[in-house]
């Protein structure tokens, strides 16, 4: 199965083939400022099993512990489409959102839960975390 994920004018694209390792809720405020909403949704799959086309910018910014983030975003629209982890080296993490399908895989994680938003809540089960985590496929 390939998936294909899209800014919001199509000029930058990921494609992914296969299920995603994992997908997860991100609480941080970092990311809720990148989104401009609650929390941001992402999903992580090989970098062997991805392939961008298209022109992107990045962002370049601290994660936790003194990684770095490269966050790909479309120089047009602004839609961040994909980025790359220090944390998680061979994956590539592809916001959710992206690939604008209701059939996509729920989140089994929700992370840096100490500043989630009180309403926010799921209907399935979901491994909750106060920070981050060290990163073990499943």
């Amino acid at each position: 199965m390939t998936r294909i994920a899209q800014c919001s004018c199509g000029s930058l694209r990921a494609e992914a083939n296969g299920e995603p390792v994992l997908v997860h809720v991100c609480n941080c405020t970092e990311c809720q400022r990148r989104t401009g909403s609650a929390f941001l949704v992402n999903s992580f799959f090989p970098k062997s099993e991805v392939h961008t086309q298209g022109p992107s910018k990045v962002y370049l910014r601290d994660g936790q512990e003194g990684r770095k983030l490269r966050l790909h975003f479309c120089p047009e629209c602004g839609t961040t489409v994909y980025g790359e982890g220090d944390a998680r080296p061979g994956l590539v993490a592809i916001s959710v959102g992206a690939f604008a399908d209701p059939n996509f895989p729920a989140p089994t994680r929700s992370i840096w839960e100490q500043s989630r938003h009180s309403w926010v809540a799921f209907v399935q089960e979901v491994e909750h975390l106060p920070q981050g985590y060290s990163f073990t496929a499943r």
